[in-house]
């Protein structure tokens, strides 16, 4: 066979018109017939072009509601038949089969169904099945056919036609991702179909993704990386990047905790993150004020970390953030004036989410393992004051109470170990990562007395303080070293054999304490 296959017959039957016309033009204009059905062969027709319908072509009439239009031998004789062949060749001239050189099908619109709340019957009448039948079969005989998934492919097989025909390179490229367009068309009706019988965690686990970017490497130079996108959830993934340059895997594994986090709190709140950790958050009255009192947290860490915000961003935050140097900003949307500004610095990253991340939505969290894949649903749980429990004598006053919840939920977004100091509304002090919890409350007291000392207070901010930590505290030497610190009340999940020795600490150093009866572990 030769390298390049001369286009004589083609199929065109798309639900996306996108750039329909002008492949279609392109075919004829070199010499090939058209073959089509339904809204494709009528948005030909108005064009102009001569069509041949599919009943015509095959013989065999359009059924069952239209269930049924391609599934015949014409249709896939013509495109399975190896033109190389002698054998397939005569069986084909013996059933008057036809060969087919280029198919052009982009499936029914199922992911986009689903996505908008169609009920049951409507989704199911949305799964294709003459079309990724018709992909595969064109896909498998590559040596000879053509296929096209997606209208971006629709320029490179124009081209190729001007040149007497597509070439075998082409040909395999689009067969390979023919394959994997019909691989996440089945993952995504495989996931819905698991959903509608209510389980979270099915036999045989379908991820489909989509290559969103690119990047220059991966957490090290040494390692090669791309992000793929694989749900609507309001984040990183939906973003749109103004300004900047191009962003990397450690910007965008610090921008998606940073945006998780920010979406915790209903009042204006900012987070800066760095290494994955925040290391300043707060809220405020507007942005302007959270930013200053979560930059007030660790002015050193924040340098050169990841901002989030969950209100539109405004130009007096804006000019507060571009005081020092941050990599990338993600907000659910900017003013014009807050733009301008960014404008000013080159390298900064502005990301528009379009909205913010429902921190209660279901979902799963994916990691890999050696030979596996280790699965677990979002972290969605969230306390509120009617489910805290008063272990002490002492309980917390009410503006203890509102930064204990605050506390709290910031922990949920810190490597374990993790203690978090807080004090109106604003973190003062994190302890991170920590192989034990008395060092991650120690860690987090010495953070505390640093930005004391780099704002000029007299005293460390979390004298006067609450603590939170991820889990329980095995022994009362993490507490212990709260309250040296200053702190003045603990929220924490219980669950201890100890809780005893840890309640009675707390009792003699006059600290109120709550249990959550919920631990946020996060590795």
């Amino acid at each position: 066979m030769t390298d390049r296959t001369t286009i004589r017959r083609a199929l065109l039957s798309v639900s996306d018109k996108t750039g329909l016309l002008d492949l279609a033009r392109a075919l004829v204009a070199h010499g090939a017939e058209l073959l089509s059905t339904g809204g494709t062969a009528r948005a030909l027709r108005e064009a102009g072009l001569r069509v041949t319908d599919m009943e015509e072509f095959t013989g065999v009439p359009e059924m069952l509601d239209g269930r049924v239009k391609t599934l015949v031998p014409k249709i896939h004789g013509g495109l399975l038949g190896l033109r190389d062949r002698p054998g397939h060749q005569a069986e084909m001239a013996r059933h008057a089969i036809l060969p087919i050189d280029l198919v052009a099908v982009n499936l029914y619109p199922f992911e986009a169904t689903v996505a908008r709340g169609a009920d049951f019957a409507e989704s199911i009448e949305n799964i294709d099945i003459g079309g990724p039948a018709m992909i595969r079969s064109a896909a498998k005989n590559f040596s000879a056919v053509t296929v096209l998934t997606d209208p971006a492919q629709y320029a490179d097989a124009i081209a190729e036609l001007g040149a007497g025909g597509t070439t075998l390179p082409l040909r395999r490229r689009l067969a390979a991702a023919a394959f994997a367009r019909t691989a996440t068309y089945d993952a995504a009706i495989a996931a819905w179909w698991a959903a509608q019988q209510g389980e979270t965690f099915p036999e045989r686990l379908c991820i489909a993704a989509r290559r969103r970017q690119a990047l220059r490497y991966g957490e090290n130079p040494h390692q090669e990386a791309t992000f793929y996108a694989s749900e609507s959830r309001p984040g990183v993934a939906s973003a749109v990047q103004l300004q900047g340059k191009a962003l990397s895997y450690n910007n965008l594994n610090d921008t998606d905790a940073a945006y998780e986090c920010v979406a915790e709190f209903s009042e204006p709140a900012v987070v800066i993150v760095k290494h994955a950790n925040p290391c300043g958050v707060a809220q405020g009255e507007n942005l302007a004020a959270a930013w200053d009192r979560a930059l007030a947290s660790d002015p050193v860490s924040a340098f050169g970390g990841i901002v989030a915000v969950n209100r539109t961003l405004d130009e007096a935050a804006a000019e507060r953030i571009a005081k020092i140097f941050t990599e990338v900003v993600i907000a659910p949307d900017a003013t014009e004036g807050a733009k301008t500004v960014f404008a000013r610095k080159k390298n900064l990253r502005l990301l528009l989410a379009g909205g913010l991340p429902d921190p209660a939505e279901p979902g799963l969290l994916v990691r890999s393992l050696a030979g596996g894949l280790l699965v677990q649903t979002r972290d969605a749980g969230r306390v509120s004051f009617a489910e805290l429990k008063v272990v002490t004598r002492r309980a917390p006053t009410p503006s203890e109470l509102r930064d204990l919840v605050f506390a709290f939920g910031v922990c949920k977004h810190v490597k374990s170990n993790a203690i978090v100091y807080a004090k109106e509304l604003a973190t003062v002090g994190i302890g991170a990562g920590q192989m034990s919890r008395v060092d991650a409350a120690r860690i987090a007291a010495w953070k505390a007395e640093e930005a004391g000392r780099a704002a000029g207070l007299a005293d460390s901010p979390a004298n006067g303080a609450v603590v939170a930590s991820d889990a329980f505290f095995p022994f009362a030497d993490g507490l212990l070293a709260a309250v040296a610190a200053g702190a003045t009340a603990v929220i924490q999940p219980g669950g201890s054999m100890r809780d005893a020795e840890v309640i009675a600490a707390a009792d003699a150093a006059g600290v109120a304490m709550v249990f959550t009866g919920m631990r946020h572990f996060r590795h």
